[in-house]
C-alpha cells in the first residue's frame, strides 16, 4: 500500500522515493492527514522507537528527518488546504551558558516528526529570550536543554523567569539533557523530563493529546 510504502522509504532515509511517493499518493486521492500520520509520523515514530533501542543511530535519524522534511514539502500545501493544523507548537532551545546542540536538534526532529511545530531558538539561550519567544509564539511546549552540570541552573532560571512573567501556567515544560534526572526536574517544578530524543517526542505527545 502507498501510505506503509511512504514509512518505509522515510526509515530508509530515501528522500527522493518519499517524495514521489507523497506526491503519487496525492494525484491519487489519498486524503493529506493519512498521508501524514500513516506515512510520514509514522515512518519516524518507528525510527524514535529504534533509536530509543540502539537499533539506529543518530545518522539514521538525520537521514529519516530528511525525507520527513522533502515529503513534508510537497505535503505541506495541501494539508493548509484542507485546514490541518499541527498537533501542537514548542519551543526549544539549548539554556544559557550551553552550546551544545546536537541533542537538541534530535529532540526537534523527533517532535517534527510527531507533527509538533518547533521553533528552535537555538544555544546559549537566556531566560529572559525565552519568556519573549513565549509571548509572542505562544506555544504549548517550552522545551529546554542542557549537557553541562554547571548549565542544568539555568533551566530553573528559566522557568522561574516564566513564573515571574506570569505565564508559567500557559506552557508545559518539558527538560532534558545529560546531567539532568527525573527528581531535578520535580525539584525545579518542570512538568517533565526526558531521557532521549525519542522519550521527548513522547512526553510531549502525551502532554499535547492529553493520552
Amino acid at each position: 500500500m502507498l501510505i506503509e510504502e511512504i514509512a518505509l522509504m522515510l526509515q530508509k532515509g530515501r528522500a527522493q522515493n518519499v517524495k514521489q511517493l507523497v506526491q503519487q499518493a496525492l494525484d491519487e486521492g489519498y486524503e493529506p492527514k493519512d498521508i501524514l500520520n500513516g506515512g510520514l509520523i509514522q515512518g519516524m515514530t518507528v525510527i524514535g522507537g529504534k533509536f530509543k533501542n540502539n537499533e539506529v543511530f543518530v545518522p539514521e535519524v538525520l537521514v529519516a528527518a530528511r525525507a520527513m522534511n522533502a515529503g513534508l514539502e510537497i505535503l505541506r500545501p495541501a494539508l493548509i488546504t484542507s485546514g490541518i493544523k499541527p498537533l501542537g507548537k514548542a519551543i526549544i532551545c539549548t539554556v544559557k551558558g550551553d552550546l551544545h546542540d546536537i541533542g537538541k536538534n534530535l529532540v526537534k526532529m523527533m517532535l517534527e516528526g510527531q507533527g509538533i511545530e518547533c521553533l528552535d531558538l537555538g544555544v546559549d539561550v537566556s531566560p529572559e529570550q525565552v519568556v519573549e519567544a513565549v509571548k509572542d509564539y505562544k506555544p504549548d511546549l517550552v522545551c529546554l536543554s542542557a549537557l553541562l552540570t554547571t548549565t542544568m541552573m539555568a533551566q530553573k532560571e528559566t522557568i522561574d523567569a516564566l513564573k515571574e512573567a506570569g505565564i508559567r501556567d500557559k506552557v508545559k515544560v518539558l527538560i532534558g539533557g545529560a546531567p539532568v534526572t527525573e527528581s531535578f526536574a520535580k525539584e525545579i517544578e518542570a512538568d517533565g523530563y526526558a531521557g532521549d530524543a525519542a522519550s521527548a517526542a513522547q512526553v510531549a505527545k502525551a502532554f499535547l493529546t492529553g493520552e
